[in-house]
């Protein structure tokens, strides 16, 4: 059984913050480290998405920097009451903010970054778009953010093997992002999916995303059949779970926009296709009529 403990971080920041990040025991040594769900702002540092630490013997290895450089700061605090290992190496499994903009706080302790060479070119492709974004959302706690990219890139597959743990890093395809990745330790069943798999909320297709190959990349997911799977959206859940929410919903967005499409829909009536059976999912309202747009889109020359 998973066990969740909250945590408060109090940040020494130009304005006092407080962010809180519910740390999930997933199995020995290993974490997940789930953010809020809400939007970026100072409170949370652009860590608004969920993280992974995996102990050795050798040193951490953790999943996704944090958003800014003060949210990788946060993300230390949790860290050193969970460990004495010091992060020796950072993953970005995609190419959001918060999967990459803390590279540099982490660089500057000495770890090395790995990412898929695709996820590389995203974040130099959108990292300008995504800092003007972060200087509105989060204001102060921007500072000290700059771009700061991998050390080690792959193309779709990359082992780490460090202190008795080995630790597979895959690049299937575009989903969320087109460089997403997930990260899968054998001996211990767990992986984590980063924006492969959102729980418990509407994911996001958007004009970089590519609905088909994101089922795909999910279809190697699945194919491992883990005991542990952690999201990038979400607390620490199962295969089960991550099929309700993400591929069932993706399956159907796709499903009914050919039938639209086929029947002479428009882009405009795509907003009108049948996403019902997942309005259970937090933020539901607020995206599935952009997601049917961006699937419409894409499917439209498919």
């Amino acid at each position: 059984m998973l066990r969740v403990v909250a945590v408060l971080v109090c940040l020494l920041a130009p304005v006092a913050a407080v962010a809180e990040l519910k740390v999930q025991v997933v199995a020995p040594g290993i974490w997940a480290l789930e953010g809020p769900a809400e939007q970026r702002d100072l409170e949370n540092l652009g860590n608004n998405a969920t993280f992974g630490l995996i102990e050795t013997s050798e040193g951490a290895v953790l999943i996704d920097p944090g958003g800014t450089w003060q949210g990788a700061e946060a993300l230390q605090d949790v860290i050193r009451g969970l460990t004495d290992r010091p992060v020796t190496h950072v993953i970005n499994t995609g190419g959001q903010d918060h999967r990459w903009l803390g590279n540099g706080y982490w660089q500057a302790q000495g770890a090395q970054v790995i990412a898929s060479e695709a996820a590389v070119t995203d974040q130099q492709d959108r990292g300008s778009l995504q800092l003007t974004m972060l200087s509105q959302l989060v204001g102060d706690g921007l500072e000290g953010t700059t771009p700061a990219y991998a050390d080690v890139t792959f193309e779709a597959r990359h082992d780490l093997s460090i202190g008795g743990r080995l630790i597979e890093l895959h690049h299937v395809g575009a989903a969320h992002t087109p460089g997403d990745s997930f990260v899968w330790l054998p001996e211990a069943g767990v992986v984590f999916t980063g924006d492969i798999v959102y729980v418990g909320r509407v994911l996001g297709v958007m004009a970089f995303s590519d609905s088909a190959t994101w089922l795909e990349a999910f279809a190697a997911v699945e194919a491992l059949e883990p005991t542990h799977l952690i999201p990038g959206h979400g607390p620490a859940t199962t295969l089960t779970t991550a099929q309700r929410d993400t591929k069932a919903y993706l399956m159907n967005l796709r499903t009914q926009m050919r039938t639209h499409i086929e029947a002479g829909g428009d882009i405009i009536g795509s907003v009108e296709v049948d996403q019902s059976a997942f309005a259970y999912l937090d933020q539901f309202d607020a995206l599935a009529g952009r997601n049917a747009q961006a699937v419409f889109e894409q499917m439209e020359w498919e």
